[in-house]
């Protein structure tokens, strides 16, 4: 198991969810690879991020920049998800607070909450087409989430009702 997770993070892959790790295990009957994932969990192979979620231990550190993300990514397979709202405004420097320990993210898949070891993330529901969602954000090389343009950033907060009054417009006024 080890060397697999070693491949897997020279692949930059170091998040894994069950269907993963049971796909690098394809012998076992689901019973033995419950076991397993505690056992692994247990000895701290693997960390639990969320249900059905892995973590790679070793590699946690070495990525912790990018590591919320990429459980969000897994939180929501074969969904559209983008860094919008308080996260990606308070990177642009548009609002003065910063939300600590918190990820906010829309997404074409469901709303929701999800409490991790790596803060908590919160899922915005968009029913944005894709094309739209593609042309209001921007892909970083190395990130594992687009991020939200700062115009369409804003028109999220305001379209879902989230509080406006601390945006600095002087700083939103500079587009990226």
């Amino acid at each position: 198991m080890l060397k697999r997770l070693e491949e897997l993070e020279r692949q930059n892959v170091f998040v894994l969810s069950k269907k993963d790790v049971e796909k690098l295990f394809p012998d076992e009957d689901e019973k033995a690879m419950e076991k397993s994932l505690q056992r692994m969990v247990k000895d701290g192979i693997l960390s639990k991020a969320a249900r059905g979620i892995y973590v790679n231990a070793s590699a946690a550190s070495r990525n912790a920049g990018r590591l919320i993300e990429e459980v969000a990514k897994a939180l929501r397979p074969g969904k559209f998800c983008y860094v919008s709202l308080e996260s990606i405004l308070s990177e642009y420097g548009v609002i003065s607070q910063i939300p600590m320990s918190r990820l906010t993210v829309m997404t074409t898949g469901a709303s929701g909450m999800h409490e991790t070891p790596y803060g908590v993330i919160e899922f915005t529901h968009t029913k944005r087409s894709i094309p739209d969602v593609l042309n209001r954000t921007i892909f970083i090389k190395g990130r594992p989430l687009r991020i939200a343009k700062k115009q369409a950033a804003v028109q999220d907060l305001l379209r879902v009702g989230r509080n406006t009054d601390m945006i600095d417009h002087e700083e939103l006024e500079e587009e990226t």
